[in-house]
């Protein structure tokens, strides 16, 4: 997933969780989230 963006992986986090998308997708981008050390509570919307 490194063709993602830092801002863009975190704006598809929060699109995916408020769209209800599947659990296992959602899961990925968290992943590579907490992989990139990445702080949600600094991004959100």
């Amino acid at each position: 997933m490194k063709l993602l963006s830092d801002d863009a992986l975190i704006e598809a986090y929060h699109k995916s969780v408020n769209l209800d998308l599947d659990k296992d997708f959602i899961g990925l981008l968290l992943d590579e989230i907490h992989q990139r050390k990445l702080d949600l509570r600094l991004a959100q919307p």
